[in-house]
């Protein structure tokens, strides 16, 4: 069993409460009211809402289907089928398209998109001219053959073509999977050999950082390594000559412009998209989620938990290979209008993304725990520097966001600002735990379990712990659950992913603390834990301790045998600029893990690395690099595709081979 929780990291007061004008026209507070009504229950607060949504979850999720105008050309016979996971079926009966319901807006004028990149100034999409292009691209789709289960893949930016190219994948009834620009050849071929696409929708290169990147030679080998793909349409994005055999993007659409929209009417559980794991150690897993399941989870999260209303403008900086972009183009479900992005975060410096919301009248601003870090190392100020007066709300995921990230939005950002905080993942396309308007915020936590998932933190054993660290688990099962791992025909790689811990029982590979008011904190990934003489402790509050350090900028912790067998743990930091790893540095390092963390996790050495490898989707590499550490060949514990920085490997390849010529 798990020991109790390291010290609080939750203060009594909270940082930000919600106002009485924001309780009354929150999206959750007349969904409550409506359940209240309409099912004759006693729902005082959100969490009794909460409580009757996962004791009674056929009964929430029909609620859902019924409150929402969802359009389906037949409603389901029955909410699901099955109970135990992963062997449960979901709206049986029913058929829909989930593109049709994402353009459902009946305001032709309103604005859709808002999209800007490094390459382009910042425009605008309305609904009828989004409908134009998806009736245009949707008609070249079909006429180059796609039907029904066949699978599209794009390798593009994050710009409106993408969003255009999905929603007309989605509604001919295809399978949408994509990689973002920046990901190498093989790591490409690593996903998409897997689901064998029949079309692959390209961009010449992208501008990231003032750079321009040019892919025409990482799509001739990611051509060459499909077969299956009959046609590729390009992109002219940075305006390079096309090679022969591709299609014209602009002129495939100038040639079918003035199509009809037709939405494909297909089974709630057919494929909607194939999403990918990190891919940190051998190839992604291909996550299969369906039309019903996705909508009725996104209806859910965007309206009630996201609170989007007319009016708001939501962007959040992502790319088109993290679920982060599946999730913004699923806010299209609410009046709300989305903010694309393509570009980097940094371009100049941390303050980017400030202007961006700024600059494009974003109410609710996503970003990363890393962004919002980095911009209280550098000291921004932008409440007082930018005009963001139209910002309501401050979304972070990614990684848990440390209690001084917390405190650095509320002084240097907005005192009232709705600060929320996320976790969840690709496997679920969803956060399990997040935001609620309705609710406080409070120092270094979650507000709540969302609405749907029975979370819980379980000790080896299986048993639910209040008020101290286990294994993240959902206990019911959920909508926007994979349907399948594409190519796992007898569900074996499926149910040892995320059933072989507890039989039945959704493990998610966190560490979670859920507190007694309901909210919760992350405390990193729970096979990357650090057992010190028996006390279990996530990294991510090793990192949190770290990164309290003025100097430090990012942090990495693993746990290794030396070479008389005893344990051995490393931290690995990057300084700020001018700074040094010096006695009294490091000796401040130690002492804030061992007042914040445990004396036990005081690291027996600290070494400055010049980079920390980290995921194109900006998850550290512990257990790769772990192994590397104990000497196993890089090339066979990660996939450098996968990486935004392969290079920083080299540092602790170099490290390895020094361990290894001490030992001998």
């Amino acid at each position: 069993m798990m020991g109790d929780a390291t010290e609080a990291m939750t203060d009594a007061a909270p940082l930000w409460s919600p106002s009485a004008a924001l309780l009354d026209s929150a999206n959750m507070t007349r969904y409550r009211e409506w359940v209240v009504t309409s099912r004759g229950l006693d729902l005082p607060d959100y969490d009794s809402l909460w409580r009757w949504s996962v004791q009674h979850d056929e009964a929430f999720w029909q609620s859902i289907w019924e409150y929402f105008p969802i359009i389906a050309d037949r409603r389901p016979e029955q909410i699901r089928s099955g109970s135990t996971m992963p062997e449960v079926h979901w709206f049986p009966g029913a058929r829909l398209n989930f593109a049709q319901n994402l353009l459902a807006n009946d305001d032709e004028e309103r604005i859709a998109i808002v999209h800007s990149s490094e390459l382009r100034p910042t425009e605008t999409l309305t609904y009828r001219q989004l409908r134009a292009e998806v009736a245009a691209m949707a008609s070249a789709l079909r006429d180059l053959g796609v039907t029904p289960g066949d699978r599209v893949a794009a390798y593009l930016p994050n710009i409106a073509e993408a969003v255009v190219a999905f929603l007309a994948t989605s509604s001919v009834g295809a399978i949408w999977t994509s990689s973002a620009p920046e990901f190498g050849a093989q790591s490409v071929l690593d996903r998409l050999t897997q689901v064998e696409p029949k079309v692959l929708l390209v961009a010449d290169g992208y501008r990231y950082g003032g750079r321009d990147y040019d892919r025409r030679e990482a799509i001739d080998l990611i051509r060459a390594g499909l077969p299956t793909v009959e046609h590729v349409v390009c992109l002219s994005y940075l305006g390079a000559a096309y090679a022969p055999g591709m299609h014209d993007w602009a002129q495939l659409l100038r040639v079918h412009r003035g199509a009809e929209l037709v939405f494909e009417q297909v089974p709630a559980e057919h494929p909607l998209w194939i999403l990918y794991s990190s891919g940190t150690t051998g190839l992604p897993k291909a996550i299969v989620q369906s039309h019903g399941g996705i909508l009725i989870e996104q209806l859910k999260s965007m309206h009630l938990h996201l609170d989007l209303h007319d009016g708001d403008r939501l962007f959040w900086f992502t790319t088109t290979g993290w679920m982060m972009w599946n999730m913004l183009v699923s806010a299209l479900l609410t009046p709300a209008s989305i903010v694309l992005y393509d570009g980097s975060p940094v371009a100049a410096g941390p303050v980017t993304c400030w202007r961006l919301a700024q600059d494009t009248g974003a109410t609710v601003f996503g970003t990363s725990a890393g962004m919002l870090v980095a911009s209280m190392k550098a000291g921004l100020e932008p409440g007082r520097d930018l005009d963001l007066s139209r910002l309501r709300a401050i979304g972070s995921t990614g990684s848990p966001l440390p209690p001084e990230g917390f405190e650095w939005v509320y002084s240097s950002v907005d005192p009232d600002v709705w600060l929320f905080s996320t976790s969840g993942g690709t496997d679920i396309c969803t956060p399990l735990l997040g935001g609620c308007p309705t609710l406080p915020v409070y120092r270094g936590e979650l507000q709540c379990r969302a609405l749907g998932v029975a979370a819980e933190a379980w000790s080896p054993n299986g048993r639910p712990l209040i008020d101290e660290i286990g294994e993240l688990v959902v206990t019911k099962p959920m909508p926007s659950m994979p349907i399948s791992l594409w190519g796992d025909a007898d569900g074996a790689r499926y149910r040892s992913t995320y059933f072989d811990m507890f039989p039945g029982i959704w493990r998610h590979g966190d560490w979670v603390r859920i507190t007694p008011r309901g909210g919760a904190e992350i405390y990193g990934r729970s096979d990357a834990t650090i057992n010190r003489q028996g006390v279990r402790m996530g990294t991510s509050e090793i990192y949190r301790a770290a990164l309290s350090v003025e100097e430090v900028l990012d942090a990495l912790v693993v746990d290794l045998l030396d070479s008389s067998g005893e344990a051995w743990m490393p931290l690995f930091v990057t300084l700020a600029e001018g700074s040094v790893l010096d006695e009294r540095l490091e000796r401040e390092l130690r002492n804030r893990i061992r007042v914040r963390c445990s004396p036990r996790h005081v690291p027996d050495r600290i070494v400055e690395a010049p980079a920390l490898p980290r995921t194109l989707s900006n998850k550290l590499l512990e257990i790769p690099v772990k192994r590397i550490l104990m000497g196993e060949n890089p090339a066979q514990v990660v996939n450098l595709g996968s990486l935004a920085n392969p290079a920083a490997l080299d540092f602790f390849v170099t490290m390895a081979a020094s361990l290894r010529t001490a030992k001998h």
